[in-house]
This record gives C-alpha cells, structure tokens and sequence, in this order.
C-alpha cells in the first residue's frame, strides 16, 4: 500500500505542476469539456489520495488510535490541498476556485470514511 500512496501522490503532482504551467495532456483537459468536470476530478483524486494514504498510516501505525491517525492525515492534506488552490492564485494557467475546493474537501471525507470502513484481511505470518 506505501507505494501505490506513494506513486498515486507523484501523479497528483506531477498534474498539478502540468496545469500550473499550462501544460496538461490532452486526455486530463477533456476533464474540463464537460460541466463541472474539473470539480468531480477534485473529488475522485483527492478522496482516493487520502483513502491510499489513511489505509498506509493505520498500517504504519497499528497502535495508534485509528481515528487520530484519520484525522490527522485527513488534516494534513487539507492543509496542503488549500495552499496548492490559493497558491493559483499566482499562476496564470489556472485560476483560484472555493467550490474546487469544497470538492476536494468532500472527497477528503468520503475517502476517510471508506478507508476506516475498510476492512483488510490479517496477513498470516510465516
């Protein structure tokens, strides 16, 4: 799971710095030809970021309370996930938007969820 997280979060940002130079591929762009495309791309990318990511910390972490490492990756990306947004503010490629936001948002949470209700079966040790 560490390098599906891992590989998943170089391809978000290798996205993000494509479209803040303006240079996303033709097949990412079609994203944006139908209505609110871009918004359900936030949802779906994110949500899945933070699902990879709290299934690799509540692994990483076993003792901890599962809960506590939830949140707290889910924090932790949502921070970042707010400055990358205000931060296009200074690209001319892209442009600053709160319901991108909110959708990201929305998929932070839903992909939280569905990672604490996701039941991995215990490896057997040999």
């Amino acid at each position: 799971m560490k390098y599906i997280s891992t590989l998943f979060l170089i391809f978000i940002i290798v996205v993000i710095v494509l479209a803040d130079t303006g240079n996303l591929p033709p097949s990412i762009r079609a994203l944006y030809r139908f209505p609110n495309g871009d918004k359900v791309g936030h949802f779906i990318l994110f949500g899945l970021l933070n699902f990879l990511l709290v299934r690799t910390f509540l692994s990483s972490f076993p003792t901890q309370s599962r809960s506590w490492v939830t949140v707290s990756t889910s924090l932790i990306l949502a921070l970042l996930i707010a400055l990358e947004e205000l931060s296009q503010q200074y690209f001319s490629a892209r442009t600053f938007d709160l319901v991108d936001l909110a959708a990201s948002y929305i998929g932070l949470v839903i992909g939280a969820w569905s990672a604490l209700k996701w039941h991995m079966p215990n490896r057997v040790k040999g």
